[in-house]
């Protein structure tokens, strides 16, 4: 990070300072164990999260998109087979999608939640289709109900990405628990994250958990019996510790996000050319990204500035799906997609930035403007 940035994307450093005891005496139980591969902090941390979500079935493995993958496999998605999904999202999201052989199918997003709109789901549905993929994107749920309608009457199964969005609701129930599966990230920037990468399937089906087990120990149920080509996907030990210390916290931690989304919006508020986030009545947003659209063609231009005045914001993301190298053959045009593209920026947001920096980041973005 350039030694000019004053208020980083993701500063990680005050949560590590300010539960640094809890963090090392978790790990040091862990090096002392002597236990690092499928040991019993990650037994207890599937078991706890399970409860938290409320379902059945956790299994960790070792990415988001491990968790994708695996899913979508246990769930007998494969070659000739279609997933209808969203493109605007992070490039795993499909990619999960291809490395199991199957094919992305990409309609466009609700321009207001960034979500994919479950209305212009059925019509791209073919006698191919499987599985219809949502992703809440930013934190925010995707409208499930129509997409849950849709799966019964087609017979289709849903994957949910929650991988931005642990700890969000959907009319009262945890986001990554209505569809067949659930998927998980616990990249670090994510509002439960780790020391490093991590991933979780949640489900309500023994099947599809029986089949996730056996995926991510390269495709046995007992060790050197192996029944399929699988993985090397394993949530490891010093993970599950620090993962166990975060959870008892992730929804005071969610808390916080809402209240300094709320400020941000308070503060935004005169701003005309920016248009902050859209909070669906229907879900709980948790805010893994405080995402405006910058109207007028300046989004650059204000992100250019931010920078210069020591404030770092990300552009999530800058080309949708089926416009880079590995879709665009499919030549398809998804306008709201296309133009969100071009005006979203994200600014910086995490249970602990100060109210003081919101203040500085707001009057940089009106500065940037000639507000």
């Amino acid at each position: 990070m350039a030694s000019h940035i004053t208020i980083p994307m993701v500063d990680l450093r005050p949560e590590i300072e300010a539960h640094w005891q809890e963090y090392m005496e978790a790990i040091g139980g862990v090096l002392r164990s002597g236990q690092f591969i499928l040991g019993p902090n990650v037994e207890a941390f599937e078991r706890e999260v399970a409860g938290y979500l409320g379902v059945r079935h956790a299994i960790g493995v070792n990415s988001g998109t491990d968790a994708l993958v695996i899913a979508l496999r246990a769930l007998g998605i494969g070659p000739g087979d279609e997933v209808i999904t969203t493109p605007f999202t992070f490039f795993a999201t499909a990619e999960a999608i291809s490395m199991v052989g199957a094919t992305p199918v990409f309609v466009d997003i609700d321009p207001r939640t960034f979500n994919i709109d479950a209305d212009l789901i059925e019509p791209a549905i073919t006698e191919r289709t499987k599985a219809i993929l949502p992703v809440h994107l930013y934190g925010q749920a995707a409208d499930m109900d129509p997409i849950l309608d849709l799966a019964r009457r087609y017979g289709l199964k849903v994957i949910e990405d929650a991988a931005q969005a642990f700890g969000g609701e959907y009319k009262g129930r945890k986001l990554g628990t209505r569809g067949d599966a659930g998927c998980f990230s616990f990249f670090p920037s994510k509002n439960l994250g780790g020391f490093g990468d991590g991933g979780l399937i949640a489900t309500d089906s023994d099947e599809v958990a029986d089949k996730a087990r056996m995926l991510r120990a390269h495709g046995s149920r007992k060790k050197y019996y192996n029944e399929t080509l699988g993985y090397n996907s394993r949530l490891d030990e010093l993970q599950a510790a620090v993962l166990r210390v975060k959870l008892r916290r992730v929804e005071a931690w969610n808390v916080e996000r809402r209240k300094i989304a709320g400020h941000y919006d308070e503060l935004l508020v005169a701003c005309e050319e920016i248009v902050p986030p859209y909070h669906a009545s229907y879900g709980t947003h948790v805010y893994h990204q405080y995402t405006v659209r910058v109207l007028g063609g300046r989004r650059d231009e204000v992100k250019q500035k931010l920078a210069q005045a020591g404030i770092e914001t990300m552009v999530y993301y800058p080309v949708p799906l089926h416009k880079l190298p590995p879709y665009a053959h499919l030549g398809e045009t998804l306008p709201e997609a296309e133009g969100a593209a071009g005006e979203v920026l994200s600014l910086p947001i995490g249970p602990y930035l100060r109210l003081e920096e919101q203040t500085f980041v707001v009057r940089a973005v009106k500065e940037a403007l000639g507000a």
